[in-house]
């Protein structure tokens, strides 16, 4: 199969050599540039170009954006049109090229473009899965499992630090329990809540609070107690449900 993939950022560049590796063509480029005959035109762009940049995409191959917050309207209708969005973190292949094999990869639209989303997740060795809902919501999480995650350890990175680790140790110093924490959750993240959040033990909250804005650290004091109510609130919504 021959992919033009449009749009040289950090997703287009990535997957492009990758797609070559496992034995398609793949051609990577940008939004001006002509679009050679090829069977899948994917655009790895900003969302706020797609509107601007699909009328202009040829109308034979198959058309599919990667985002995960846009729906298929932005077709305007446009047959064979759909999605491929791969959820995983792309930095740029100078920083980091991800392990797909096993990633979840959102597809949606026509039969003909899920038939080549699905075809192209599997050749990258993506689990393609139908996100027929809002994809706003989908990307919401998305954004909160990832980006989420790595600003609540930037936080606690602080904490750490203010508590006389240094600096540059912090996160080396907290990755282990965080990663062990993720891989505990699967599948309910709620049973494998541990520490003072799952016993309950509100004054122990408020002692870290006190002492977070001693230490100046206002903003981290107020995520940390938002954090431990919405932890109240989802182990009270399972016990309401037993």
């Amino acid at each position: 199969m021959q992919i033009t993939i449009v749009g040289p950022g950090r997703l287009g560049r990535t997957i492009a050599p990758l797609i070559r590796a496992r034995g398609w063509s793949a051609s990577l480029i940008g939004r001006g540039d002509p679009v050679p005959s090829c069977d899948v035109i994917w655009l790895t762009i900003p969302d706020l170009a797609l509107a601007e940049v699909i009328p202009s995409m040829p109308r034979d191959p198959v058309l599919l954006h990667a985002s995960g917050a846009t729906g298929l309207e932005v077709f305007c209708g446009r047959p064979r049109s759909g999605s491929l969005h791969p959820l995983m973190t792309f930095p740029g292949p100078e920083v980091a090229t991800p392990e797909l094999q096993g990633v979840p990869a959102a597809i949606a639209g026509d039969p003909d473009a899920k038939g080549a989303a699905r075809a192209l997740a599997s050749h990258l060795g993506l689990n393609p899965i139908d996100v027929p809902g809002d994809r706003r919501l989908y990307h919401a999480a998305a954004v909160i499992a990832g980006n989420g995650a790595t600003i609540l350890l930037s936080q606690a990175c602080q904490l750490l630090s203010a508590a006389g680790v240094p600096a540059d140790r912090a996160a080396d110093t907290l990755i282990p329990l965080m990663l062990r924490s993720v891989r505990n959750a699967t599948p309910d993240p709620i049973r494998a809540l541990t520490g003072p959040m799952a016993r309950g033990e509100q004054q122990v909250i408020e002692d870290h609070v006190t002492s977070m804005e001693a230490a100046g650290l206002h903003d981290i004091a107020k995520l940390h107690r938002a954090l431990a109510e919405a932890a109240e609130r989802a182990l009270r919504h399972r016990r309401d449900e037993k």
